[in-house]
């Protein structure tokens, strides 16, 4: 059962209401979790805001969906599991990577560096060792990409603890969370 309320985009207040607008033109449909941020919109702003410029870097939006399940098998968080095997097949993600993801894992090296990468950020708090940025720069990412893996990696870290604190019902296929 869902602990934070969820704003009905027929009924939220003008500024709720447009960004969901937003959100619906995007997507299709408006996720339970923007409908929950949407409750402040400060925050489905500064998601959206965050999300989509991080959508105008360098990094592919499969590679970020990639991120995106690292972020969500190493937070458990399952409905950013579940979210992103739906946004990562429409990235062009194949079903044995959307698998191997949350490990971070991929079937191409430079893709499973940056994934790598990203799990380290995550497991050290960002106190990553000389040998993890050596190894995502050997893959051929520059500082600026590493900084995009950085910021998708946040991104995803509030996003999954959103979800958590919120217990965000799952209106994507639920998908189970592998083992870490």
């Amino acid at each position: 059962m869902p602990r934070l309320s969820v704003v009905d985009p027929a009924s939220a207040d003008p500024t709720a209401k447009s960004l969901l607008n937003k959100v619906e033109r995007a997507l299709g449909v408006t996720p339970n979790m923007m409908r929950a941020m949407a409750v402040s919109p400060a925050v489905l702003d500064a998601y959206l805001s965050q999300s989509g410029a991080l959508s105008k870097g360098s990094l592919s939006g499969a590679v970020r969906e990639q991120i995106a399940l690292v972020a969500a098998v190493e937070n458990s968080c399952e409905y950013c599991y579940a979210a992103h095997h739906v946004l990562g097949d429409r990235a062009g993600v194949n079903a044995d990577d959307l698998a191997a993801a949350g490990q971070g894992k991929a079937s191409d090296d430079k893709t499973q560096a940056a994934l790598r990468f990203a799990k380290a950020v995550i497991e050290t708090r960002g106190f990553v060792s000389d040998e993890d940025l050596e190894e995502v720069r050997a893959a051929g990412y520059g500082d600026g990409e590493i900084g995009e893996i950085v910021a998708n990696v946040a991104l995803n870290v509030f996003t999954n603890y959103f979800n958590s604190v919120a217990r965000t019902d799952i209106d994507f296929p639920v998908v189970a969370l592998p083992a870490k």
